[in-house]
């Protein structure tokens, strides 16, 4: 196996590098690492995909989604494809995974970004959430990490605590919903989520990861409809 490296930039949070994957058969890869660490690449986008389809599932009427997290734009793809969606908001923190998804670096990049309803923050996710207006979405997802238990940056840790989910509680519309992705069971997730909105759901989901079964988590939170 053969990597060579695409595109590299630094931030104050590190180092991300994009780097293509090739193998003796089959077609080459794209493979996103922060810090040294494996985030996500082309190959294998399952993943992201049950987040938004599971996400979706969630609202009757999902018309103002935010995301948390571009990586390689397969999330926020995936919810653009439902047609009762009206604006996406996706923020993602690193200029250059945004300048290599819109210049072509990221081949798939500049299709996915030319959906008139898309519309892409630069900024940490708190910051963006912080200066939203209340009940302005319909259904908030946030992908930035694994989960609370494998953080990208150690700076995340506050995205799963009370403070920041009580923000996110006063963004979203009545019958409305917040869903976290989770590599792993989280209870204290689960318990902190319960703990703003008065209960919260953990739904399992199995993903065929190249013919391995994985069981990854989604935690969901749901402000009540009108009556």
């Amino acid at each position: 196996m053969e990597y060579v490296e695409v595109a590299r930039a630094e931030s104050e949070r590190g180092e991300l590098v994009l780097r293509e994957r090739r193998e003796e058969h089959g077609p080459a890869v794209l493979e996103l690492r922060a810090n040294g660490v494996f985030v996500m690449d082309t190959q294998e986008t399952s993943t992201e995909e049950a987040l938004a389809t599971a996400c979706l599932a969630l609202v009757e009427h999902p018309t103002h989604v935010l995301v948390g997290g571009l990586g390689l734009g397969f999330t926020a793809h995936r919810v653009l494809t439902d047609r009762r969606v009206e604006r996406c908001v996706v923020v993602e923190i690193e200029q250059a995974l945004v300048d290599w998804m819109r210049d072509g670096t990221v081949p798939h990049g500049p299709t996915v970004l030319a959906d008139e309803r898309l519309h892409v923050v630069v900024a940490d996710v708190a910051v963006a959430l912080a200066e939203a207006r209340p009940a302005s979405y319909d259904l908030v997802l946030l992908d930035v990490d694994n989960g609370p238990g494998y953080l990208v940056h150690d700076t995340n840790a506050g995205l799963y605590e009370q403070p920041f989910l009580g923000r996110v509680r006063t963004l979203l519309r009545p019958g409305g919903a917040v869903a976290i992705w989770s590599a792993a069971e989280e209870p204290a997730l689960e318990q902190a989520l319960a703990e703003v909105f008065g209960a919260a759901e953990a739904h399992p989901l199995r993903v065929d990861l190249q013919g391995r079964e994985e069981h990854y988590w989604l935690y969901v939170a749901r402000v009540p409809s009108p009556a």
